[in-house]
């Protein structure tokens, strides 16, 4: 597996992640992280945004036959 390969799983992981708790975990986030939450507030558009970044990214590297 190379670095490329590692380093979109890790971001595949968390943009997946940062989409769980923005649609499903608001409460537990802001709760739990309470100086985050009040400095980066859960956005559903961006943490969207950013999944699909990702996914694009991984197509890319993909379609270089680097994953």
């Amino acid at each position: 597996m190379t670095i490329e390969a590692i380093i979109f799983y890790l971001l595949l992981l968390d943009s997946v992640t940062a989409n769980f708790v923005a649609y499903f975990g608001r409460r537990w986030y802001v709760q739990h992280f309470r100086l985050i939450s009040r400095l980066f507030p859960l956005a559903k558009g961006w943490t969207t945004y950013y999944l699909v970044l990702v996914l694009w990214i991984g197509w890319l590297t993909h379609t270089a036959g680097l994953l």
